[in-house]
């Protein structure tokens, strides 16, 4: 990770879970992480704690509704005014509503495309053309996806869900083939954790909190940490190592 110290990363839905967890290793290691979500107050308590721990880094919350492209664009300009550009684009946030294919509200759905499939793709090109017009030829992006982006399964809620998930690793998979038709070394990685003990469910479920409760209950969960040291192993390989696609699941068993 040494080559990485004092470069700039972006981490989408940096408030909480694996946003959080992601921002705060990467402070640890020395980069300069432009933290974004709806509400700052989180990442302001988090950037306060990464200064009172000495890590070399600086964690830099910015307030940006991924829903709105406007905001998007305002935020790469002011990380170029400010801080020169993006190195890494770590896309993070996601979510989703209780929205199936028979029943669901067509409000719900845009909702999911426009945070897990269209702000993926416009902070994918506007890293990359940051990137590009720096001469960066070594620069990372990362996409937090899901198992869900593999699989569907069957529950009814996440159906729609599960389908901007494949779209995230269709994403990958076709911005890994035009960085290889561009010529350059820029990296592009596809994560997908199983089930990551956040607080997804609980949003998921927000009129049955109890149903969320027992979602982390069912089977020994990954921890928003895991998710951070993924991250961090996928950053530290060789700059001409590729790692295309890394799947992320607990083992489910007793240490």
């Amino acid at each position: 990770m040494e080559r990485w110290s004092g470069r700039v990363a972006l981490v989408t839905g940096a408030s909480v879970g694996i946003g959080a967890a992601v921002a705060r290793a990467l402070v640890q290691h020395g980069m300069k992480v432009v933290g974004c979500a709806r509400s700052v107050d989180k990442i302001e308590k988090l950037a306060a704690e990464c200064q009172s721990a000495g890590y070399p880094g600086t964690l830099i919350p910015y307030k940006c509704d991924l829903s709105n492209e406007e905001e998007i664009l305002s935020m790469f300009s002011a990380i170029k005014t400010l801080h020169q550009g993006v190195d890494v684009c770590i896309n993070n946030a996601g979510l989703a509503r209780p929205e199936p294919l028979l029943s669901g509200k067509t409000e719900g759905w845009r909702t999911m495309i426009d945070v897990n499939v269209m702000a993926v793709s416009i902070c994918t090109r506007e890293a990359y053309q940051s990137m590009k017009e720096r001469n960066i030829d070594d620069g990372h992006i990362i996409n937090i996806n899901s198992m869900n982006g593999h699989s569907v399964v069957p529950q009814s809620v996440v159906h729609f869900y599960s389908a901007t998930k494949y779209a995230v690793t269709a994403l990958t998979e076709g911005l890994r083939q035009e960085l290889r038709e561009a010529r350059t070394h820029i990296r592009a990685t596809c994560i997908s954790p199983g089930l990551v003990e956040t607080g997804f469910a609980f949003k998921l479920h927000d009129n049955d909190p109890e149903r969320a409760a027992a979602t982390y209950e069912s089977i020994r969960c990954l921890k928003a940490e895991d998710m951070a040291n993924a991250v961090i192993y996928v950053l530290s390989a060789p700059p001409h190592v590729q790692l295309n696609l890394s799947f992320v699941k607990s083992s489910n068993r007793n240490m």
